[in-house]
């Protein structure tokens, strides 16, 4: 196999067993650790940290460690969340986030930065286009990547209806579910009742295995970088100093397309953390049982996987205007109804519609904001990105901190508003575009540019 083919795999391989853990792990904290909203409040701080690793961390540790070990050590930063959960409380989980926080953006730049180099260096040799290897690479790892989120939700919901204590779920306990959820805890008394502390540590035990094996992969079977192309690399790094960096990232707020791109850029962490935080727990644990939260997971993971390739494709011979159109509409009709919708177990099927629909708009709000960043900003792709990441995250840190304090439909109105406000500065972002180039078209091309969830689910 050519050497850095198998560096790609080993990567891609690599991610698919440590995201298997940390996705099917995020999914289920809202439900697993519920007690004063000390899950969400875990996920609010790790997206925090995450904002503030983005800015700082990326540069410093690929220039002082390399793309392999900053590869390796924030893939331990992923265990060390795993193993917080063994033990879970406010002194356990809130540290761990914030370790998980700070080696996610490290993770995702040595990622970038590794596949970027080998595509470059097996170009040179073949004598090929180096963007097409890149994106090549890209593709692989996308398409290995991906399914993280359909084994790491098989696993947990596996496991976990393993459970002998399966509770009978009354018509007045169904009434704490849905959009008029109840805030108390009252919740776990019903579907929502925790599994025994056996199949929870049986769950963090594979779980964790999983990031040890990704690590291992790694640190065994990654080739370092050469010496000369890691020169090459740092120079890079180098060349813009990391103050200038920074700032550059808060200058770019000068460009008024960029300003009215934030409310769409946070709503995408907005709709993630309310699917991720709020739909598997008021609607799938209230009233099924957290063993369902995985499967209901997996139908998200496989209709977003699908849709990204689809959207990807078809978007040369629509335009992205018309995709955006899909997701708002797509979007509106399921807070509505998730708004009128009292969840009930006979209702099985429903509850598998709403994250499939989901799915496909997220599909399109990855997919088309990130190509859309790529194409508005070419000349400041760095600090459009760290912007994208910026108001991202920030948006993941708002859904899941007022996670607990309010109910589920003071939530659906919130993100209902987020997203007219986010398709009437989109508009006036086309709008500004069509200004400027009147006869350019405006049909979106594609980009390779950014992991999804990962970014979006790390």
């Amino acid at each position: 196999m050519e050497r850095n083919l198998k560096n790609v795999l080993v990567i891609s391989f690599g991610f698919l067993l440590l995201f298997t853990a940390y996705g099917g792990l995020q999914s289920l904290q809202s439900s697993l650790n519920s007690e004063e909203g000390l899950g969400v409040a875990s996920l609010s701080v790790l997206y925090a940290a995450l904002i503030l690793s983005s800015m700082f961390l990326p540069p410093i540790l690929i220039k002082k460690l390399g793309c392999k070990w900053t590869i390796a050590i924030s893939m331990c930063c992923y265990i060390a969340f795993s193993l917080g959960n063994f033990y879970a409380s406010w002194y356990t989980l809130i540290p761990t986030s914030v370790i998980l926080g700070l080696g996610g953006a490290p993770l995702w730049s040595a990622k970038c930065t590794y596949l970027t180099i080998a595509g470059t260096a097996y170009a040179e040799k073949a004598g090929k286009n180096a963007k097409d290897i890149i994106n090549q690479y890209f593709g692989v790892f996308f398409l290995v990547f991906q399914s993280s989120g359909i084994w790491g939700n098989l696993i947990s919901s596996l496991i976990l209806s393993q459970s002998s204590t399966k509770v009978e779920i009354s018509e007045e306990d169904l009434e704490c579910c849905g959009a008029y959820n109840c805030l108390t805890d009252t919740t776990n008394t019903t579907g929502s009742a925790k599994p025994s502390n056996s199949l929870i540590y049986t769950l963090l035990g594979v779980y964790t295995a999983s990031g040890v094996l990704a690590v291992l992969l790694v640190i065994v079977f990654l080739d370092q970088i050469k010496s000369d192309q890691a020169e090459t690399e740092k120079e890079k790094l180098e060349a813009p100093s990391f103050w200038s960096t920074f700032l550059a990232t808060f200058r770019h707020l000068k460009d008024k397309r960029q300003c009215l791109l934030i409310p769409l850029t946070m709503y995408s962490g907005f709709e993630q953390g309310f699917l991720s935080g709020d739909y598997t727990k008021v609607y799938v644990t209230c009233a099924l049982g957290i063993q369902y939260v995985g499967y209901v997971m997996i139908c998200f993971a496989a209709v977003n996987s699908l849709c990204s390739l689809l959207f990807g494709k078809i978007s040369q011979f629509t335009g992205r205007k018309l995709l955006f159109a899909l997701a708002t509409v797509t979007n509106i009709a399921c807070i509505i109804a998730l708004l009128l919708w009292k969840p009930h177990p006979k209702q099985l099927a429903v509850f598998f519609v709403f994250p499939a629909l989901w799915g496909l708009s997220d599909a399109v709000w990855q997919t088309q904001t990130n190509g859309l960043y790529g194409i508005l900003f070419e000349k400041h792709k760095e600090a459009a990105f760290a912007n994208y990441r910026l108001w991202e995250s920030l948006g993941f840190v708002i859904a899941f901190g007022y996670s607990t304090k309010l109910q589920a439909y003071i939530k659906l109105y919130i993100l209902l508003s987020v997203l007219v406000l986010s398709m009437v500065t989109y508009g006036a972002v086309e709008y500004l575009e069509a200004k400027s180039s009147p006869g350019t078209p405006t049909a979106t091309k594609t980009e390779n540019g950014g992991p999804h969830s990962q970014e979006t689910f790390m």
